[in-house]
């Protein structure tokens, strides 16, 4: 029955569309028992209009392939995914796509055998071609060990190859280029690839905002970003116009985002962190939907339609992320807190990389 209700949940927002593992990928989901598994999930999403998508584990034909290599550029590593995809839309005639974090944080990806971000996504986006599925590559790259300014390291590796990426191949872009921080400028590759079509990914789950523990409103971020004007094609060129496609002409758009659900009986812990999975929703479909009227609606929907109550919980809501932002990011300094956790700020802590 959860699972039936996240499905109906996600359908109530207008999502359609869910990727059932984690970006830091196994290659074992893309095994015949556990196909079967996803197959059992996705018959139970499907009447809701939500597809399944999975990560997909680069070295997968080495780890449970038996190949010596995943060169993208390699005849056998192609055949190989060409086989499995085949075999996932044998189980699951509509399976979405692939999802891919390659190159990043140690994981695995084109550029351990010389090859650029376009060939591995393109290897993939062949393989799916003929079933209509899509290849989703994460943007979100960059090296630890690299000496250059970390804001700059996916412009530096993506810009170059705009317009080589498969028609069936999107490019899923965070909604700044660190990491999900309290407040960020709006990520440099918008405005910055207009051959390539960019999904905007973006944070519900607070990683660096205090968790479930605080209220903190988000759909205020996600409109600072969608709002951003690049001015690549002169005023007006906003970020969610380039999301949508309708700057560059590219029918295929998304916007996806990191969930906050979980197994509480209220699904995401903290009583108002649900409004950030209906903002994402609302804001997906409508970006010029304000704040304001986001929190109005969720509100009256989820406690109390009472005049008083409503007015005095949108203003606590909007302005829950300044707070954040003041005591997260002082000074706009980002990155202040403990090693082994992203909760709280901790500027006395040592041994965070440079970058």
């Amino acid at each position: 029955p959860r699972y039936t209700d996240y499905a109906r949940a996600c359908a109530s927002i207008g999502l359609n569309a869910t990727v059932l593992t984690n970006v830091n990928a196994n290659a074992l989901i893309l095994t015949e028992p556990y196909l079967h598994k996803v197959a059992a999930l996705a018959e139970v999403f499907r009447p809701y209009g939500v597809q399944v998508f999975l990560t997909a584990r680069f070295s997968a034909p080495m780890e449970i392939g038996g190949l010596s290599t995943a060169d993208p550029l390699d005849a056998d590593v192609a055949a190989w995914w060409k086989d499995k995809v085949d075999q996932i839309y044998n189980i699951l005639p509509d399976f979405g796509g692939f999802v891919v974090k390659a190159n990043s944080e140690g994981q695995p990806g084109p550029h351990d055998y010389g090859r650029i971000h376009a060939d591995g996504a393109n290897m993939l986006a062949d393989a799916l071609e003929p079933h209509g599925g899509i290849c989703i590559w994460r943007a979100f790259v960059y090296d630890a060990d690299v000496k250059e300014d970390r804001f700059k390291q996916a412009n530096s590796q993506l810009v170059p190859q705009d317009g080589t990426f498969k028609q069936n191949a999107l490019l899923q872009v965070k909604n700044g280029p660190i990491d999900f921080q309290p407040r960020e400028p709006y990520h440099p590759l918008f405005g910055a690839m207009p051959k390539t079509p960019l999904m905007l990914e973006v944070q519900i789950t607070q990683e660096y905002l205090g968790f479930a523990t605080h209220l903190v409103y988000l759909a205020p971020l996600f409109k600072e970003t969608l709002n951003a004007d690049t001015y690549c094609d002169g005023a007006g060129s906003i970020v969610a116009r380039v999301v949508d496609g309708s700057l560059d002409g590219h029918d295929m758009s998304g916007m996806a985002a990191v969930t906050n659900i979980g197994d509480d009986r209220n699904w995401c812990g903290h009583p108002f962190a649900a409004a950030n999975w209906y903002a994402y929703g609302r804001l997906a479909w409508d970006y010029e939907l304000s704040s304001e009227q986001i929190a109005d609606e969720w509100l009256r929907m989820t406690f109390s339609n009472d005049e008083q109550f409503v007015k005095t919980a949108i203003q606590m809501m909007i302005d829950s992320r300044e707070a954040v932002v003041k005591y997260m990011m002082p000074l706009g300094l980002h990155h202040i807190f403990e090693v082994g956790h992203h909760y709280g700020p901790g500027p006395w802590v040592d041994g965070i990389r440079p970058d």
